[in-house]
């Protein structure tokens, strides 16, 4: 009997000693789960940029410091531009998603204060060849007056001040800001490949085409037309590039058609079904491939030629290899004449005017 008392007591000793382990291991973990659940600040919650509307409405120029490219937005009083172009436009799209991205920050969970790790949520100083893009607003007087770093990793923005160890996710968006190029309004002319009713090309060496389709035909259907009706197209899937070059322009970068030091290699005039013509003459410059454009304003399309001459009169567009080779054609690759004539050349010679 005294056995089993002994025994009974033993299993309530161990019960008690089970229990009292239990508590103490669900005391650590209720301590650990809060040490190393989300961590706060008393930033948290609050604007990144605190007053920015009021910095964002005087600011003169706004710098990009990137750890390999460096430039700088500045106002003038036709808009704001971009450095080292000579003035040429921005997109006023991509400042207004800037400024209100600025202004909208708000710090949520704070991060690492390591320096050495900063890299790994694009948050390096890029002053000291970091990942990170440091944000600075210049006021009227030249003075700083908002400065970030910047960075993003996976689907969200990490942010901190310049010289300060604290990192933090950061509530809101920002534009894109690696590329001073995106920043340059070069979406300068917008017309359908289903407009186009004719081109007329000039090659390097004075050899003339002009192509022709109905209206209603398809991308394959322009065909050589008077005075050269009588050509025989070489490859018919040939004549949609150079037919339609301008339908597919998009330039990658710009500079004054001032400084072009080369003559033009081509012609190519775009005519469409309700007016509208537009000359793009090539070069081969030492920095690349370029076009400049001239509409002609005739009928229904004059609006648009005025346009067009309005963001165009004055700038080379830098194109791709591809582009420029549709804009720059020989034309004994698309058609030949007939065997008892000679090739069409233009009197005039592809020189600028």
């Amino acid at each position: 009997m005294s056995d089993l008392r002994g025994r009974q007591r033993a299993n309530r000793v161990r019960i008690m000693a089970a229990v009292a382990g239990a508590l103490t291991l669900a005391a650590i973990l209720s301590q650990c789960s809060g040490r190393f659940g989300p961590e706060q600040s008393d930033l948290t919650g609050k604007p990144v940029l605190p007053g920015f509307e009021s910095v964002r409405a005087e600011a003169k120029e706004i710098r990009i410091s990137l750890a390999d490219e460096n430039y700088t937005l500045f106002a003038t009083p036709a808009g704001w531009r971009l450095a080292g172009t000579d003035g040429y436009p921005i997109r006023v799209d991509r400042l207004d998603e800037l400024a209100a991205g600025l202004e909208s920050l708000v710090w949520d969970q704070p991060r690492t204060r390591d320096e050495g790790k900063m890299n790994a949520i694009g948050l390096g100083d890029p002053r000291e060849g970091g990942n990170g893009a440091l944000v600075e607003v210049i006021g009227q007087d030249g003075e700083v007056r908002s400065a970030l770093i910047t960075g993003r990793k996976d689907n969200y923005i990490y942010a901190r001040h310049p010289g300060e160890a604290q990192a933090f996710r950061v509530t809101g968006d920002l534009p894109p800001l690696y590329s001073a190029q995106a920043w340059l309004d070069l979406d300068i002319i917008d017309i359908n490949a289903d407009a186009v009713s004719a081109v007329r090309i000039t090659d390097r060496n004075g050899a003339s085409l002009y192509l022709q389709r109905a209206v209603g035909s398809s991308d394959r259907d322009f065909l050589p037309a008077p005075p050269f009706e009588n050509y025989v197209l070489v490859n018919r899937l040939a004549v949609t590039g150079p037919a339609l070059a301008l339908t597919r322009l998009q330039p990658v970068g710009v500079k004054p058609a001032s400084t072009l030091r080369t003559q033009p290699v081509s012609r190519h005039i775009t005519e469409t079904h309700d007016g509208l013509e537009v000359e793009a003459r090539a070069y081969s410059e030492a920095d690349g491939y370029y076009i400049t454009l001239r509409a002609i304003e005739a009928g229904e399309g004059a609006h648009r030629g005025a346009a067009i001459n309005e963001r165009a009169d004055g700038w080379a567009f830098q194109v791709s290899a591809v582009d420029w080779m549709d804009f720059t054609p020989m034309i004994s690759a698309i058609a030949r004449a007939p065997e008892s004539e000679t090739p069409t050349t233009e009197t005039e010679t592809p020189a600028e005017e």
